[in-house]
C-alpha cells in the first residue's frame, strides 16, 4: 500500500485513504465515488479563492469562466497525466484489459478523489497547498475571461444578438456500461428545425457543449 504519489507533494499518514481514492468503481463496492464528490467541491472552492484574490476587479461572470477553465475535466486529466496517476488507479480486471484506465474522464475524477483524500488525511491547509501547487501553471496561463465562454453560451449569445430563438437540446441516447457511459445529445434551432447537430460526451453537459460547438461553427461558416 503506497503512502504518497510522486509529484503530489504530500505524504499520507493514513495510506488507506489514498488507496480508496485510487479505487475505481469497477474494482468493487468500496470505491472513490464519494471522494470524487468531496474533491470536486474542495477543488472548486480553492480555485475560486485563488482567482478571487488574483482578480479583485473581475465580475462574477468572468471569475466563473476562469474557474471553469481550471477545474474542467481536460485540465484535470492533463495534471493527472503529469503525475502518472493512471499507473496507480485500481480498476476491475475486464476494464484493465480494455484500457479504460487511460480514459481522461477517469483520470480527472480520480484526481478529484485524491484531493479529497488529502483533505481527509491532512486537513484544509494541506489540500489548499496541494491544489494551488498543481494548478498554478494553468492559472498563470489563463487567457482573458471573455475568450473562455463555453460553446452553449456563445451559441445563445450569437442567436440572441440576431433576435433568434435559443436552441433546443434533446437527449438522443445513453450508451455504455455504468462506469463508462456515453451521452448523445442533439442541438436543434426552433426557427430552422431542419438544422440540427448531434454530438457525444462523457456527460450530458459535455455532449450539449459539443453539439452547440458544431451548430455555432455551421452558423458562422
Amino acid at each position: 500500500m503506497i503512502s504518497q504519489l510522486p509529484g503530489l507533494g504530500y505524504q499520507f499518514k493514513n495510506p488507506e485513504l489514498l488507496e480508496l481514492a485510487l479505487t475505481h468503481r469497477s474494482h468493487g463496492t468500496a470505491n472513490n465515488e464519494r471522494f470524487e464528490f468531496l474533491g470536486d467541491a474542495i477543488l472548486g472552492m480553492v480555485v475560486a479563492d485563488v482567482l478571487f484574490q488574483l482578480h479583485p476587479n473581475s465580475p462574477e461572470g468572468d471569475l466563473t469562466r476562469l474557474r471553469a477553465a481550471v477545474v474542467r475535466g481536460e485540465t484535470l486529466a492533463d495534471i493527472a497525466k503529469n503525475l502518472n496517476l493512471g499507473k496507480y488507479i485500481l480498476v476491475g480486471s475486464s476494464e484493465k484489459k480494455t484500457g479504460v484506465i487511460r480514459r481522461r474522464s477517469i483520470l480527472a475524477d480520480t484526481l478529484e478523489a485524491v484531493f479529497a483524500a488529502v483533505y481527509l488525511d491532512g486537513g484544509i491547509k494541506d489540500v489548499i497547498r496541494v491544489i494551488t501547487d498543481l494548478t498554478s501553471k494553468t492559472i498563470a496561463g489563463l487567457p482573458a475571461a471573455g475568450t473562455l465562454k463555453d460553446p452553449k453560451t456563445k451559441l445563445q449569445e450569437w442567436l440572441q444578438a440576431r433576435s433568434r430563438e435559443v436552441p433546443e437540446y434533446t437527449m438522443i441516447a445513453v450508451r455504455g456500461a455504468d462506469h463508462a457511459k456515453e451521452f448523445v445529445v442533439e442541438c436543434r434551432l426552433p426557427d430552422e428545425p431542419e438544422i440540427s447537430f448531434s454530438a457525444t460526451g462523457s456527460s450530458r453537459r459535455r455532449a450539449q457543449q459539443a453539439a452547440a460547438e458544431l451548430m455555432l461553427a455551421h452558423l458562422q461558416a
